[in-house]
């Protein structure tokens, strides 16, 4: 990709602006509140800067944490008293865990920048077709955002505006979800009608048409809307802009990255400062040396034994999803699964080029599978079954039932989208979160009995500190 997110960690839009009835206190040489917003290249560079708190580990730095580890397909490195992954693995979430208070605070400084940029490009003269496409990023951005944030939370504060008094922050309470999916679903039909279908070479990795209408089948399908889910999805995918690499592995390839397979993804650049990412480092083996990865491993979000069975005999996605171990500097086999999907060489440690895949075709294809089989057409999902199982060097599912095919759709979603953030999100939305996690709970080590309240999360300790009157805690936290 050509643009960058680097203004993310360059530019900070302060909340407030210095006033005094005597002194203009805006400085000469430097970009503020004051001085910024007033052409487009400075609207571009504010809406990098809302792309780059995607990078964020409260977004998808550490997706992992909430979409796998939270789930049966992986298990956290345990280090000392060191707690805050295993209290996702085992369902013992403190109300003060970083990782909470990390989603909650990225996402709303991303949403901040994006209520900016919406805001403060009306008074901006330039193109109007460059405009719109700005503001249809941004909407994408933001409906992105509190998608991530209403599946965690549930109930989260409405804000749809810059706030450029800290005081009116107090003013929000948390909205129903309900009226957080219509604001997503608004944001996302605003952007499908400004975003271009493919970007320029100077903008690939921008959200696209494309990108909005997917996204926008993904809420309605976990809305179980059906019939508006089945409509975004079968325009991606009548749109003739993506389509499945014939190789698994090449989806994968940092140098092979926003291919045609690829609707949005989190981008990442290594050799610049802050930009790379660190999921090879991340997720190699500890204690491993170079042995799997130059610069080492932490040994997070492992693969459990039960992920690894789930692996069908010949599936060639396995290999390139996961290793069950590594040869030592001793050359001795070291047996221990660990996730290789993002395998790139980092330039230092944590700074590699591969990107998260937000929305694949793969997805958007299952997605609409699992539509037509949701609205009693099983026999027209099973071609596109076995499609994705064809690429994987699987045979051919035979007719099934919609019951068989809601779990052959389960079964295929979590072998084709290991370790990309899906696996709890679609248990959750299909309703199959507590029977999957509680006939495993022995083996995860869950401690809590799951009940309904453990679907979502705790809001952070911090939020109901600064502002206990208009925020309240989630049942059973």
């Amino acid at each position: 990709m050509k643009f960058t997110y680097i203004l993310a960690g360059l530019l900070a839009f302060s909340a407030t602006s210095c006033k005094d009835k005597f002194l203009d206190l805006a400085p000469v040489s430097q970009a503020n509140t004051n001085t910024f917003f007033k052409t487009p290249a400075d609207m571009l560079n504010a809406l990098n800067a809302a792309y780059g708190t995607l990078q964020a580990g409260g977004q998808y730095g550490n997706y992992y944490v909430f979409g796998e580890i939270t789930s049966d397909n992986t298990t956290p490195v345990l280090s000392g008293s060191v707690t805050d992954q295993d209290e996702f693995d085992k369902f013992y979430p403190r109300t003060t865990n970083p990782f909470l208070s990390g989603r909650w605070n990225d996402s709303f400084r991303g949403i901040y920048r994006c209520n900016t940029v919406i805001d403060r490009i009306v008074a901006v003269q330039m193109d109007e077709t460059l405009k719109k496409r700005i503001v249809g990023e941004a909407k994408f951005l933001r409906a992105l955002m509190y998608f991530n944030l209403v599946r965690v939370f549930g109930d989260v504060p409405l804000v749809l505006k810059e706030i450029t008094d800290p005081a009116e922050g107090y003013d929000y309470s948390r909205s129903p979800v309900n009226d957080v999916y219509a604001q997503i679903i608004k944001d996302l039909g605003d952007a499908e009608l400004v975003l271009p279908a493919t970007n320029t070479a100077a903008n690939v990795g921008r959200a696209t048409s494309g990108a909005a209408k997917a996204l926008l089948g993904k809420v309605y399908l976990t809305r179980k809307q059906y019939t508006e889910a089945g409509a975004k999805l079968k325009e991606v995918i009548d749109s003739n802009v993506y389509d499945l690499l014939p190789n698994y592995a090449d989806v994968f390839k940092a140098t092979n990255k926003n291919h045609k397979e690829s609707v949005f993804d989190v981008q990442y650049k290594k050799g610049t400062i802050g930009e790379g990412s660190g999921f090879g480092n991340a997720f190699a083996p500890e204690n491993s040396g170079n042995a799997v990865i130059q610069f080492g491993g932490s040994g997070n979000n492992r693969p459990t034994p039960d992920m690894e069975k789930a692996y069908e005999t010949g599936d060639l996605r396995k290999d390139v999803s996961m290793s069950t171990g590594y040869t030592n500097a001793s050359g001795v086999r070291v047996e221990y699964n660990y996730v290789k999907k993002y395998s790139d060489v980092p330039q230092t440690a944590g700074n590699s080029d591969d990107n998260w895949p937000v929305l694949r075709y793969a997805d958007v294809l299952l997605m609409y599978a699992e539509v037509l089989n949701e609205t009693g057409k099983p026999a027209e999902a099973l071609p596109i079954l076995n499609r994705i199982r064809k690429r994987a060097g699987l045979a051919d599912k035979p007719s099934l039932t919609q019951a068989d095919m809601r779990l052959a759709l389960e079964q295929e979603r979590r072998v084709e989208l290991a370790f990309e953030g899906h696996r709890w999100f679609d248990l959750v939305r299909t309703g199959r979160a507590l029977d999957v996690l509680k006939a495993k709970a022995a083996t995860i080590g869950i401690k809590t009995s799951l009940t309904e309240n453990n679907l979502i999360f705790p809001v952070p300790q911090s939020q109901i500190d600064i502002n206990p009157s208009k925020i309240k805690q989630n049942p059973g936290y």
